[in-house]
């Protein structure tokens, strides 16, 4: 099977910065039709250049998926430009900190509706897509959805409480979905990464320099990840040479969850 995908259309969330920006631009590199969807309208024009819409196989779409209404104007959008999609990346993920004791604090609920239901109800919607563009041929795979997590959903760390139980429903949703889907052809997977050099990463290295050396020091590999790592496995995931693949969460962490102390954050 051939790890090409080009000519196939994708739609990449959360895709102003970070992992999502990099597996955008990697499927661009490879021949791919690409919708860059982010609610960040600034950071995503600044990305992408105001001329990005006048490339023939790039597209930008700026607007906030937790809506319906957004969900369907982006495949409304993706249609218009390249008739159908067949890929779908949900990269669209949020970090943030957790009070475990304090009954105000409102961050899991956050991270649920921002990781994983947003990410459930773009799967949906893009797989009745996909499924009525299949024309009732299910002989052969007709799309995949390939989700990002992370190793916090296997780890405990009490300050990421939220991000920990929101990668952990969207393992199982992957799961679920890869069952549910698998009689229409479409493949639903996840890459669940440890440290890699993402802007949230940045940006805490930034404010705690020592945090890097106990990252590497965690990571048998004994480096941080950079986003284009991550995009070869959803590359891999995406293709035909992942045809039989699905419900499967593939771990690229450098090695990280082997050895693992629950003291150094995962992300």
């Amino acid at each position: 099977m051939s790890f090409s995908i080009a000519g196939k259309t994708a739609i990449v969330t959360g895709a102003a910065n970070g992992v999502g920006l990099a597996i955008g631009r990697h499927f661009v590199q490879m021949g791919a039709n690409v919708v860059f969807a982010d609610m960040d309208e600034k950071t995503l024009t600044h990305e992408m250049g105001e001329d990005a819409d006048k490339e023939e196989n790039v597209r930008i779409f700026a607007g906030d998926l937790r809506k319906k209404l957004t969900i369907a104007n982006l495949l409304s959008a993706t249609v218009e430009a390249f008739e159908r999609v067949d890929i779908l990346v949900n990269a669209s993920r949020q970090v943030m900190e957790t009070d475990p004791l304090d009954p105000d604090d409102n961050s899991v609920e956050e991270l649920l509706q921002q990781n994983a239901l947003t990410a459930l109800r773009v799967s949906q919607a893009v797989a009745r897509k996909m499924i009525k563009q299949a024309d009732g041929d299910f002989s052969s795979p007709i799309g995949s959805i390939v989700n990002l997590s992370s190793i916090a959903a296997r780890r405990t760390h009490p300050n990421l409480l939220a991000y920990s139980v929101s990668s952990a429903a969207l393992d199982q949703m992957t799961r679920s979905l890869a069952v549910s889907l698998a009689p229409n052809g479409i493949r639903v997977n996840a890459v669940a990464f440890g440290s890699v050099m993402s802007a949230s990463l940045k940006g805490s290295l930034k404010d705690h320099e020592e945090l890097r050396d106990a990252i590497v020091e965690s990571t048998p590999l004994h480096r941080i990840a950079s986003p284009g790592e991550v995009s070869d496995a959803v590359q891999y995931l995406a293709s035909d040479a992942s045809a039989f693949v699905t419900g499967q969460i593939i771990t690229v962490d450098g090695g990280r969850t082997l050895i693992d102390p629950a003291a150094v954050s995962a992300h």
